[in-house]
């Protein structure tokens, strides 16, 4: 099962580590294809597509994959009770995460933010 989407997919904990620690900037959202984690996809999809965040590498990853514990076992998550988990990578690190729907005015501020 792969997520519907126009980002690209992380399917292993293998590549997430390898992602993250060869790009400075990396988002991924870590969900399903449900209503709370579709608009954060299209956030994603949209800020991606303006080139606006060329230095940013959005990517999505499928949140009842075995794989995905690399992700759900984060500290940062551990209070998290919605979908999607959207995680920001900073050099290599987390830098901030956020769980449950987000616009994509809300997106682009943490983008801001963070990078």
């Amino acid at each position: 099962m792969t997520l519907d989407t126009n980002l690209e997919h992380v399917t292993s904990a293998s590549e997430l580590d390898e992602l993250i620690n060869s790009n400075e900037n990396v988002m991924v959202c870590c969900g399903r294809m449900g209503p709370m984690c579709v608009p954060v996809y299209e956030a994603m999809e949209s800020l991606k597509k303006s080139g606006d965040y060329d230095s940013i590498v959005f990517k999505d990853m499928l949140f009842d994959h075995p794989e995905a514990a690399v992700i759900r076992s984060l500290p940062e998550c551990a209070t998290f009770r919605g979908l999607p988990f959207t995680i920001y990578y900073k050099n290599g690190k987390v830098s901030k995460a956020t769980s449950s729907i987000q616009d994509e005015d809300q997106v682009a501020s943490i983008l801001k933010d963070v990078y």
